[in-house]
């Protein structure tokens, strides 16, 4: 899947999803049960890869555009 988005759109996602990362780390945290923990530190990694593609992505194009 490709999705395109504008500079504002991807600097909007790009906070959107690094907030929730916060709210996710401090729900881990919190979590008393450990099935619970284990699916939600399942889904900090797949949002923490999410939020490192898209920086890569971000910086490709930023040294292509100046090249």
């Amino acid at each position: 899947m490709e999705l395109t988005l504008t500079s504002e759109e991807r600097e909007l996602l790009m906070e959107i999803l690094e907030e929730h990362h916060r709210e996710l780390l401090r729900e881990i945290s919190r979590a008393k049960h450990r099935e619970f923990k284990v699916v939600l530190k399942n889904k900090e990694q797949m949002l923490e890869s999410i939020v490192g593609r898209l920086k890569a992505r971000q910086k490709e194009e930023t040294v292509s555009r100046a090249a």
